[in-house]
């Protein structure tokens, strides 16, 4: 009961100042009437809002937060449209102006989020580069404020293994121009030029000697006969250098062979069996160039400083085991190849069969390749004719027949047109 009490005093003194507040918001006669001229009037009315307790419960004191104070505008009979119009657009006004204000200050409180979030749109819309393109671009940089650097090494490095070089470039060089014309003179057939042949067989022999008697205290013709040249020390690049220079001789030994095929009559060697020779030529001299770096890197990678002990010498052992393991199963690929290529040679290879003359009239009695009258027409699986010849010379660099594609051969024999394989074997 004396908290039933309790509440009811309190609740009576906060009606009572709700009351006074009332008639201090009310406006007076005087204010009324400016309000009334403006067609503006604001009728403040507390009302007080009480929770009617649930029986048996005690009763909750009232809290400012129950009390709730609606204030109602009226407008009076002689405001026009144009008062209301301008009103709302003052209301407009302020809510822009407010929301404006507000935004601006969302944008001042994220400074750093933003820019942070739009970094990527920005890089792309201005175009900045990628970091790949500035690391070539740094790369590019470097290279050209070390340009001058690297052109005093370079030329050092010439001065240095002048002699190397050009001894480089004079063996490159004669082995393209004698690999060209040797070509050439296959293709001629009968009307290959045997002086030529005899040319280029005197210059690939000159060009040996010469470069042999050079480097006579090297001893590098010992490599031919799978011996170690005299090079002290025999390191890395002079063993590098052996290597390449013994390939090149090797090449040019086997393609003096071929000048050699190239000057015998017509007579004794039909063109197909020239190509046959020339094929068999041209397998055997890339096995013996295969052959030829063993000894020498053999001999590189089981040599030891004194300094390296057991260690250093077991090490060498292994690689070169390793070495010799990798290369006899390269061999083993090559050998295969030169046994096929021997029993062509021993067995002879025909392109299809013997045509008769009434499938060469059919034909039109004109070869499509030479265009000329058969001579030894052979068909093909596909029926098409051509001279024996010149459907060779086609199979030395397709496996189709030349008019309608159609598959013939599963291997192309290219080296029966002379030519020598550019690859070099340094391993």
């Amino acid at each position: 009961m004396k908290l039933r009490l309790q509440n009811d005093r309190s609740d009576s003194r906060r009606a009572l100042k709700l009351r006074e507040s009332s008639t201090v918001m009310q406006p007076n006669s005087s204010e009324r009437g400016a309000h009334a001229g403006n067609g503006l009037s604001l009728n403040l009315q507390p009302e007080l809002l009480t929770r009617t307790p649930a029986p048996g419960a005690a009763a909750a004191p009232a809290s400012p937060e129950n009390v709730e104070v609606r204030v109602p505008i009226t407008s009076g009979p002689g405001e026009s449209g144009g008062g209301a119009s301008s009103r709302r657009c003052r209301v407009n006004s302020h809510g822009h102006s407010h929301s404006q204000s507000h935004g601006h200050h969302r944008a001042q409180h994220h400074p750093n989020s933003e820019p942070e979030l739009d970094s990527p749109d920005s890089d792309v819309d201005s175009g900045e580069p990628s970091t790949s393109l500035s690391e070539l671009r740094c790369l590019f940089r470097w290279i050209q404020k070390s340009l001058p650097f690297l052109v005093i090494l370079c030329a050092k490095l010439v001065i240095q293994h002048a002699l190397g070089l050009a001894v480089g470039v004079g063996l490159f060089t004669t082995f393209l121009y004698v690999n060209k014309n040797i070509q050439t003179q296959v293709f001629l057939q009968d009307r290959q030029s045997k002086l030529q042949s005899v040319w280029l067989l005197l210059f690939l022999t000159s060009s040996t000697l010469l470069l042999y008697y050079t480097f006579l205290t090297e001893t590098l013709y010992y490599c031919l006969i799978f011996l170690g040249p005299t090079i002290q020390p025999l390191g890395f690049w002079e063993v590098l250098w052996a290597v390449g220079v013994t390939n090149f001789v090797i090449k040019f030994l086997f393609m003096g062979i071929k000048c050699l095929i190239l000057l015998l009559p017509s007579s004794l060697v039909t063109y197909r069996a020239q190509g046959r020779c020339l094929m068999l030529t041209e397998e055997m001299g890339q096995v013996y160039q295969a052959m030829a770096p063993v000894p020498l890197w053999f001999r590189y990678l089981v040599t030891y400083q004194e300094a390296d002990g057991t260690p250093g010498l077991t090490l060498g052992v292994l690689l070169a085991l390793l070495y010799l393991i990798l290369k006899l199963l390269g061999l083993y690929g090559q050998w295969t190849s030169l046994l096929k290529t021997v029993r062509i040679f021993l067995k002879g290879e025909h392109a299809g069969s013997a045509a008769t003359r009434s499938q060469c009239s059919e034909a039109g009695d004109v070869c499509p390749i030479c265009q000329g009258e058969y001579r030894e027409p052979r068909a093909l699986i596909c029926q098409h004719i051509f001279c024996d010849e010149c459907i060779a010379l086609w199979f030395n660099r397709e496996k189709s027949c030349p008019l309608c594609r159609t598959v013939i051969t599963e291997k192309v024999y290219k080296w029966r047109d002379g030519a020598t394989s550019p690859h070099l074997q340094i391993y």
